[in-house]
Protein backbone atom coordinates (compact mmCIF):
# COMPACT_ATOMS: atom_id res chain seq x y z
CA UNK A 1 0.00 0.00 0.00
CA UNK A 2 1.35 3.33 -0.48
CA UNK A 3 1.97 5.85 2.39
CA UNK A 4 -0.46 8.62 1.12
CA UNK A 5 -3.25 5.85 0.66
CA UNK A 6 -2.62 5.15 4.41
CA UNK A 7 -4.86 5.92 7.59
CA UNK A 8 -4.07 6.62 10.53
CA UNK A 9 -4.36 2.79 11.74
CA UNK A 10 -2.34 1.38 8.68
CA UNK A 11 0.25 4.02 9.57
CA UNK A 12 0.48 3.41 13.27
CA UNK A 13 0.36 -0.31 12.55
CA UNK A 14 3.40 -0.26 10.10
CA UNK A 15 5.16 1.93 12.82
CA UNK A 16 5.16 -0.80 14.89
CA UNK A 17 7.42 -3.24 12.62
CA UNK A 18 9.62 -0.55 11.26
CA UNK A 19 12.49 -0.70 13.69
CA UNK A 20 13.63 -4.00 15.07
CA UNK A 21 13.97 -2.53 18.61
CA UNK A 22 10.71 -1.10 20.13
CA UNK A 23 12.78 1.10 22.23
CA UNK A 24 16.66 1.96 21.06
CA UNK A 25 17.95 5.05 22.91
CA UNK A 26 20.13 7.51 21.31
CA UNK A 27 19.73 10.73 19.20
CA UNK A 28 21.76 10.65 16.10
CA UNK A 29 19.44 8.75 14.20
CA UNK A 30 16.57 10.81 14.86
CA UNK A 31 18.21 14.22 14.93
CA UNK A 32 20.07 12.95 11.42
CA UNK A 33 16.26 13.12 10.07
CA UNK A 34 15.24 16.24 12.36
CA UNK A 35 17.97 18.26 10.61
CA UNK A 36 17.37 17.42 7.05
CA UNK A 37 13.60 18.75 7.75
CA UNK A 38 14.69 21.97 9.67
CA UNK A 39 13.16 21.22 12.56
CA UNK A 40 13.37 24.48 14.95
CA UNK A 41 11.19 26.42 16.93
CA UNK A 42 11.06 30.19 17.25
CA UNK A 43 8.38 30.21 20.05
CA UNK A 44 9.71 29.59 23.49
CA UNK A 45 9.93 25.60 24.27
CA UNK A 46 9.44 23.77 27.47
CA UNK A 47 10.01 20.23 28.00
CA UNK A 48 9.27 18.35 31.13
CA UNK A 49 10.92 15.19 32.43
CA UNK A 50 10.61 12.96 35.47
CA UNK A 51 9.78 9.83 36.72
CA UNK A 52 5.89 11.09 37.35
CA UNK A 53 4.17 14.32 37.61
CA UNK A 54 4.98 15.33 33.72
CA UNK A 55 1.67 14.84 32.42
CA UNK A 56 -0.38 16.98 35.22
CA UNK A 57 2.71 20.13 34.98
CA UNK A 58 2.50 20.12 31.18
CA UNK A 59 -1.74 20.04 31.30
CA UNK A 60 -1.38 23.02 33.56
CA UNK A 61 0.84 24.93 31.53
CA UNK A 62 -1.09 24.48 28.52
CA UNK A 63 -4.34 25.55 30.71
CA UNK A 64 -3.02 29.04 31.37
CA UNK A 65 -1.19 29.96 28.23
CA UNK A 66 -4.26 28.85 26.64
CA UNK A 67 -6.46 31.71 29.00
CA UNK A 68 -3.64 34.01 28.49
CA UNK A 69 -4.70 33.73 24.67
CA UNK A 70 -1.22 32.02 23.54
CA UNK A 71 -1.57 29.68 20.64
CA UNK A 72 0.38 26.72 22.41
CA UNK A 73 1.29 23.24 21.11
CA UNK A 74 1.28 20.33 23.52
CA UNK A 75 2.85 17.19 22.97
CA UNK A 76 2.44 14.41 25.12
CA UNK A 77 2.70 10.31 25.58
CA UNK A 78 1.82 7.70 25.92
CA UNK A 79 -2.24 8.18 24.88
CA UNK A 80 -4.62 6.26 26.72
CA UNK A 81 -7.59 5.70 24.09
CA UNK A 82 -6.38 7.38 20.87
CA UNK A 83 -3.05 8.39 19.33
CA UNK A 84 -4.29 12.04 18.47
CA UNK A 85 -4.31 12.66 22.25
CA UNK A 86 -0.56 12.85 21.79
CA UNK A 87 -1.25 16.40 19.57
CA UNK A 88 -2.94 19.27 20.48
CA UNK A 89 -3.12 22.38 18.95
CA UNK A 90 -4.80 25.74 21.05
CA UNK A 91 -6.62 23.26 22.85
CA UNK A 92 -7.49 20.63 20.40
CA UNK A 93 -6.49 17.44 19.56
CA UNK A 94 -5.14 16.99 16.06
CA UNK A 95 -7.04 14.95 13.15
CA UNK A 96 -6.46 11.75 11.89
CA UNK A 97 -5.82 13.54 8.07
CA UNK A 98 -3.04 16.04 9.30
CA UNK A 99 -1.39 12.99 11.39
CA UNK A 100 -1.01 11.31 8.05
CA UNK A 101 0.67 14.14 6.41
CA UNK A 102 3.02 15.15 8.89
CA UNK A 103 3.92 10.87 8.58
CA UNK A 104 3.85 11.19 5.02
CA UNK A 105 6.58 14.08 5.21
CA UNK A 106 8.46 11.77 7.82
CA UNK A 107 8.91 8.96 5.62
CA UNK A 108 9.98 11.08 2.43
CA UNK A 109 12.31 12.37 4.97
CA UNK A 110 13.82 9.65 6.97
CA UNK A 111 15.17 7.88 3.48
CA UNK A 112 16.90 4.99 4.63
CA UNK A 113 17.32 5.35 8.55
CA UNK A 114 15.44 3.42 10.91
CA UNK A 115 13.53 4.67 13.68
CA UNK A 116 11.40 3.55 15.84
CA UNK A 117 7.73 4.31 16.46
CA UNK A 118 7.97 6.79 19.04
CA UNK A 119 10.97 8.19 17.34
CA UNK A 120 8.83 8.89 14.35
CA UNK A 121 5.68 9.78 15.48
CA UNK A 122 7.53 12.52 17.52
CA UNK A 123 9.26 14.02 14.74
CA UNK A 124 5.53 13.92 13.09
CA UNK A 125 4.33 15.81 15.75
CA UNK A 126 7.59 18.24 15.96
CA UNK A 127 6.87 18.71 12.52
CA UNK A 128 3.12 19.81 12.73
CA UNK A 129 4.29 22.49 15.55
CA UNK A 130 6.40 23.97 13.85
CA UNK A 131 4.06 24.78 10.58
CA UNK A 132 1.26 26.08 13.23
CA UNK A 133 3.29 28.92 14.11
CA UNK A 134 2.72 28.76 17.38
CA UNK A 135 3.32 31.21 20.49
CA UNK A 136 4.86 28.02 22.96
CA UNK A 137 5.49 24.86 22.41
CA UNK A 138 4.97 22.07 25.74
CA UNK A 139 6.87 18.82 25.13
CA UNK A 140 6.62 15.87 27.59
CA UNK A 141 9.58 13.64 27.42
CA UNK A 142 8.64 9.71 26.86
CA UNK A 143 11.39 7.73 28.53
CA UNK A 144 14.89 9.27 30.58
CA UNK A 145 15.46 12.24 29.08
CA UNK A 146 19.28 12.35 27.92
CA UNK A 147 18.74 10.06 24.76
CA UNK A 148 15.02 10.63 23.96
CA UNK A 149 13.82 11.81 20.87
CA UNK A 150 12.41 14.89 22.37
CA UNK A 151 15.60 16.08 23.52
CA UNK A 152 16.83 16.88 20.04
CA UNK A 153 14.77 19.95 20.94
CA UNK A 154 16.99 22.84 23.01
CA UNK A 155 14.25 23.70 25.44
CA UNK A 156 14.56 27.66 26.92
CA UNK A 157 13.00 26.05 30.27
CA UNK A 158 13.42 22.36 31.21
CA UNK A 159 11.55 21.06 33.93
CA UNK A 160 12.54 17.63 36.10
CA UNK A 161 9.12 17.13 38.33
CA UNK A 162 10.67 13.82 39.77
CA UNK A 163 13.05 11.18 39.97
CA UNK A 164 12.23 7.65 41.39
CA UNK A 165 12.76 4.05 40.21
CA UNK A 166 11.27 3.29 36.84
CA UNK A 167 12.46 1.91 33.57
CA UNK A 168 15.57 0.57 35.16
CA UNK A 169 16.29 -1.56 32.43
CA UNK A 170 17.02 1.79 30.60
CA UNK A 171 17.80 4.54 32.76
CA UNK A 172 19.48 2.89 36.39
CA UNK A 173 19.05 1.16 39.01
CA UNK A 174 19.70 4.01 41.50
CA UNK A 175 18.38 7.27 42.28
CA UNK A 176 21.78 8.65 41.32
CA UNK A 177 21.65 7.46 37.86
CA UNK A 178 18.21 7.92 36.90
CA UNK A 179 18.81 12.14 37.85
CA UNK A 180 21.90 11.86 35.82
CA UNK A 181 19.96 10.68 32.79
CA UNK A 182 16.44 13.08 33.50
CA UNK A 183 18.98 16.33 33.84
CA UNK A 184 20.03 15.63 30.46
CA UNK A 185 17.32 17.93 29.01
CA UNK A 186 18.91 20.69 30.75
CA UNK A 187 20.78 23.34 28.61
CA UNK A 188 23.64 25.83 29.11
CA UNK A 189 22.65 29.11 30.43
CA UNK A 190 18.89 27.93 30.10
CA UNK A 191 15.94 28.13 32.67
CA UNK A 192 16.36 24.02 34.07
CA UNK A 193 13.80 23.41 37.44
CA UNK A 194 13.68 20.63 39.41
CA UNK A 195 10.49 20.55 41.57
CA UNK A 196 11.92 17.20 43.47
CA UNK A 197 11.80 18.06 46.83
CA UNK A 198 15.09 15.85 47.44
CA UNK A 199 17.18 16.03 44.09
CA UNK A 200 19.73 13.68 43.37
CA UNK A 201 22.95 15.16 43.65
CA UNK A 202 23.91 13.54 40.22
CA UNK A 203 21.11 15.98 38.91
CA UNK A 204 22.54 19.14 40.43
CA UNK A 205 25.96 18.57 39.91
CA UNK A 206 24.80 17.84 36.36
CA UNK A 207 23.03 21.24 35.87
CA UNK A 208 26.31 23.15 37.28
CA UNK A 209 28.87 21.62 35.18
CA UNK A 210 27.33 22.58 31.66
CA UNK A 211 26.07 26.28 33.64
CA UNK A 212 22.19 25.52 33.12
CA UNK A 213 20.36 28.63 35.47
CA UNK A 214 19.30 25.73 37.89
CA UNK A 215 15.94 26.24 40.02
CA UNK A 216 15.34 24.34 42.62
CA UNK A 217 12.69 23.67 44.82
CA UNK A 218 12.40 25.13 48.42
CA UNK A 219 15.53 27.48 47.31
CA UNK A 220 14.13 29.43 44.23
CA UNK A 221 10.56 28.68 44.52
CA UNK A 222 8.23 27.34 46.87
CA UNK A 223 4.18 27.37 47.83
CA UNK A 224 2.03 27.70 50.75
CA UNK A 225 -1.41 27.68 51.66
CA UNK A 226 -4.36 26.79 53.55
CA UNK A 227 -7.24 24.62 53.18
CA UNK A 228 -9.35 27.58 51.04
CA UNK A 229 -6.47 29.44 48.67
CA UNK A 230 -2.07 29.17 47.76
CA UNK A 231 0.89 31.20 47.18
CA UNK A 232 3.73 30.51 44.54
CA UNK A 233 6.94 32.80 45.59
CA UNK A 234 9.32 32.45 43.02
CA UNK A 235 12.98 34.45 42.59
CA UNK A 236 11.29 37.99 41.58
CA UNK A 237 7.01 36.95 41.98
CA UNK A 238 4.79 35.59 43.92
CA UNK A 239 1.01 35.01 42.97
CA UNK A 240 -1.01 35.14 45.93
CA UNK A 241 -4.35 33.73 46.44
CA UNK A 242 -4.41 31.13 43.87
CA UNK A 243 -7.11 28.59 43.51
CA UNK A 244 -6.08 25.02 44.13
CA UNK A 245 -5.69 23.10 40.44
CA UNK A 246 -9.06 21.40 39.62
CA UNK A 247 -6.30 18.27 38.70
CA UNK A 248 -6.40 16.28 42.40
CA UNK A 249 -3.78 14.73 44.26
CA UNK A 250 -1.50 15.32 46.90
CA UNK A 251 1.87 16.20 44.95
CA UNK A 252 -0.12 18.55 42.36
CA UNK A 253 0.78 22.01 43.95
CA UNK A 254 4.32 21.06 43.47
CA UNK A 255 3.50 19.87 40.02
CA UNK A 256 1.51 23.94 39.68
CA UNK A 257 4.93 25.75 41.69
CA UNK A 258 7.26 24.22 38.86
CA UNK A 259 4.78 25.47 36.17
CA UNK A 260 4.71 28.98 37.42
CA UNK A 261 8.18 28.87 37.74
CA UNK A 262 8.90 28.14 33.95
CA UNK A 263 6.34 30.57 33.22
CA UNK A 264 8.36 32.91 35.30
CA UNK A 265 11.52 32.25 33.89
CA UNK A 266 9.49 33.29 30.66
CA UNK A 267 7.95 36.24 31.35
CA UNK A 268 9.62 38.57 29.13
CA UNK A 269 8.10 36.14 26.18
CA UNK A 270 5.32 35.27 27.40
CA UNK A 271 3.62 37.52 29.82
CA UNK A 272 0.48 36.92 31.77
CA UNK A 273 -1.80 37.89 34.14
CA UNK A 274 -2.71 37.05 38.13
CA UNK A 275 -6.51 35.97 36.50
CA UNK A 276 -5.23 34.28 33.82
CA UNK A 277 -3.16 31.68 35.64
CA UNK A 278 -5.85 31.37 38.46
CA UNK A 279 -8.35 30.77 35.74
CA UNK A 280 -5.74 28.12 33.89
CA UNK A 281 -5.38 26.39 37.28
CA UNK A 282 -9.33 25.81 37.56
CA UNK A 283 -10.08 24.54 34.33
CA UNK A 284 -7.17 22.23 33.73
CA UNK A 285 -7.67 18.70 33.48
CA UNK A 286 -6.39 15.69 32.79
CA UNK A 287 -8.02 12.29 32.49
CA UNK A 288 -6.53 9.34 34.18
CA UNK A 289 -4.63 11.37 37.08
CA UNK A 290 -6.66 10.26 40.51
CA UNK A 291 -9.91 11.60 38.02
CA UNK A 292 -12.97 10.50 39.93
CA UNK A 293 -16.32 10.09 38.16
CA UNK A 294 -19.39 11.16 38.89
CA UNK A 295 -22.21 9.37 40.09
CA UNK A 296 -22.08 6.36 42.81
CA UNK A 297 -20.40 4.14 43.27
CA UNK A 298 -17.37 5.87 43.73
CA UNK A 299 -14.99 4.69 40.79
CA UNK A 300 -11.05 6.43 40.73
CA UNK A 301 -8.93 6.09 37.53
CA UNK A 302 -5.00 6.92 38.05
CA UNK A 303 -2.41 5.35 35.80
CA UNK A 304 0.12 5.18 38.56
CA UNK A 305 2.51 2.39 37.61
CA UNK A 306 5.33 2.47 39.34
CA UNK A 307 6.02 2.61 43.59
CA UNK A 308 6.46 6.44 43.70
CA UNK A 309 3.28 7.26 42.16
CA UNK A 310 1.80 3.92 44.10
CA UNK A 311 2.67 6.17 47.55
CA UNK A 312 1.19 8.96 46.24
CA UNK A 313 -2.34 7.06 44.94
CA UNK A 314 -2.32 5.84 48.52
CA UNK A 315 -1.96 9.26 50.87
CA UNK A 316 -4.38 10.34 48.28
CA UNK A 317 -6.96 6.99 49.06
CA UNK A 318 -6.42 8.02 52.66
CA UNK A 319 -7.37 11.82 51.80
CA UNK A 320 -10.48 10.81 50.33
CA UNK A 321 -12.62 10.37 53.41
CA UNK A 322 -14.45 6.98 54.74
CA UNK A 323 -15.99 4.27 52.53
CA UNK A 324 -16.70 1.16 53.51
CA UNK A 325 -14.85 -1.34 50.82
CA UNK A 326 -12.62 -0.14 47.98
CA UNK A 327 -12.28 -2.48 45.49
CA UNK A 328 -9.05 -2.39 43.20
CA UNK A 329 -8.73 -3.84 39.45
CA UNK A 330 -5.33 -3.39 38.25
CA UNK A 331 -3.60 -3.82 35.03
CA UNK A 332 0.42 -3.24 34.28
CA UNK A 333 3.25 -3.92 31.85
CA UNK A 334 4.88 -7.23 32.55
CA UNK A 335 8.37 -4.83 33.09
CA UNK A 336 6.62 -2.60 35.82
CA UNK A 337 7.68 -3.38 39.78
CA UNK A 338 4.23 -4.81 40.77
CA UNK A 339 5.38 -5.68 44.38
CA UNK A 340 6.63 -2.80 44.65
CA UNK A 341 3.42 -0.94 43.76
CA UNK A 342 1.06 -2.90 45.80
CA UNK A 343 2.85 -2.75 48.84
CA UNK A 344 2.22 0.57 48.53
CA UNK A 345 -1.66 0.01 48.13
CA UNK A 346 -2.06 -3.27 49.85
CA UNK A 347 -3.35 -1.79 52.92
CA UNK A 348 -5.68 0.77 51.09
CA UNK A 349 -7.64 -2.20 49.44
CA UNK A 350 -10.53 -4.33 50.75
CA UNK A 351 -10.90 -6.64 47.43
CA UNK A 352 -7.99 -7.19 44.36
CA UNK A 353 -9.45 -7.80 40.80
CA UNK A 354 -8.93 -11.90 39.95
CA UNK A 355 -9.00 -10.71 36.34
CA UNK A 356 -5.97 -8.46 36.17
CA UNK A 357 -3.80 -9.44 32.79
CA UNK A 358 0.04 -8.20 32.89
CA UNK A 359 1.72 -8.42 29.35
CA UNK A 360 4.57 -7.36 27.85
Amino acid sequence: MQADNLTLTDWLQRLESMHPKAIDMGLDRVASVANRLGLKFSCPVITVGGTNGKGSTCAMLESILLQGGYKVGLYTSPHLLHFNERARISGDIVSDTVLCQAFEQIEAARQTVSLTYFEFTTLAILLLFVQADLDAVILEVGLGGRLDAVNIIDADVAIVTSVDLDHQDYLGDTREEIGFEKAGIYRAGRVAICSDPSPPASLVDHATKIGADLWLFGRDFNYSGDKQQWNYGGRTARRNSLAYPSLRGANQLLNASAALAALEGLRDRLPLGAQEIRSGLVMVELPGRFQVLPGRPQVILDVAHNPHAAATLAQNLDNMGFFPFTYAIVGAMSDKDIPGVIAHLKDKIDHWSRGSVYRS
